[in-house]
């Protein structure tokens, strides 16, 4: 009886053939690949270190020096302007309230009806599927929208700012595509187990959308933190509700009449700073919402790239 091994492969030759050979052109790529990606970065991150330094920096020298990423005087008299207000904690509050309800009741109706006209068999699925998609080209405008909501009653309360925009039509057309993909042997399996629908979506279509689900969560949160029109609007008879953009608007605004007022004299004596209270309502109004970017990484990344081959 004849055995047969099979040949072992060198070491050297192994680990010649481990290492892939780049060609010439193939590094170039990827020189000129880092190199763009490294500028496109520095474009990205320099005006955000900007306008954090010269948040701390002094009225001259924000006049003086038109870039800068370390200033020469740091001074917080920007952040002591903004926050000697007594109604910032307030505004600030209110922005946390609406955010994160406002996401919630955003979710909620999203994720719903995705769920809903994500099924064929569906009665009527094709023509509630055509008005959400008319209604993402043509829209009633401001006028309509603010004789509904003062009709409803809820002028100067927090849902004039909630419910107007309780879904939009562009997000949830793109999860409704993401259920659509998900195999439909698993909420059968569910079904036959004795789950409903909504016990379907919640134990086995939520847990395999966190992904999408935390993306469009944050897309939401960041509209509704930066969100200061419909507050202006619709609330505009109780500042005690107001958001914290516009209040920090509203000191933007004080602070640069006082400057105009001021401009005969010493930059360095404005009361209180111009350009630098300008900077610092910039950090104010960006730094808490990107607290919670870290939190939401690891499923944004994945969310993004499900929706670009997905949706």
């Amino acid at each position: 009886m004849i055995r047969t091994s099979a040949a072992k492969p060198d070491a050297k030759s192994s680990g010649r053939s481990a290492r892939i050979k780049q060609s010439a052109g193939g590094k170039i790529f990827d020189a000129a690949n880092a190199v763009f990606l490294g500028l496109c970065s520095i474009i990205t991150i320099v005006p955000f270190l900007y306008v954090v330094s010269a948040s701390f920096a002094t009225e001259r020298e924000i006049v003086e020096r038109p870039l800068f990423i370390i200033p020469r005087d740091v001074s917080i008299a920007a952040y002591r302007y903004i926050f000697s207000s007594s109604t910032l904690t307030k505004a600030f509050a209110n922005s946390v309230f609406i955010t994160v309800s406002g996401t919630a009741i955003n979710m909620f109706f999203t994720v719903t009806m995705a769920y809903a006209l994500s099924k064929r068999y569906l009665h009527g699925r094709n023509f509630l599927l055509n008005i959400v998609i008319f209604s993402m080209f043509f829209s009633g405008g401001m006028i309509p929208g603010y004789i509904i909501v003062r009709a409803l009653g809820m002028l100067d309360t927090y849902w004039s700012v909630l419910l107007p925009g309780a879904i939009s039509a562009y997000n949830m057309m793109i999860i409704k595509n993401f259920f659509q993909n998900l195999p439909d042997g698993l909420e059968e399996s569910a079904r036959l187990d004795g789950c409903t629908d909504l016990g379907a979506l919640i134990r086995v279509v939520l847990p395999l959308s966190l992904p999408i689900v935390a993306t469009f969560s944050l897309f939401y949160a960041v509209s509704h933190w930066n969100a200061y029109f419909a507050a202006t609007l619709y609330m505009s008879k109780s500042p005690n509700k107001w958001p914290l953009q516009v209040t920090l608007r509203n000191l933007i605004l004080l602070s640069s009449a006082m400057a105009g007022d001021a401009g005969s004299y010493n930059l360095d004596y404005m009361k209180p700073p111009d350009q630098s209270t300008k900077m610092a309502v910039i950090v104010v109004s960006t730094v808490p919402i990107l607290c919670v970017y870290p939190f939401l990484q690891r499923h944004f990344a994945k969310g993004v790239m499900v929706g670009a081959l997905k949706g």
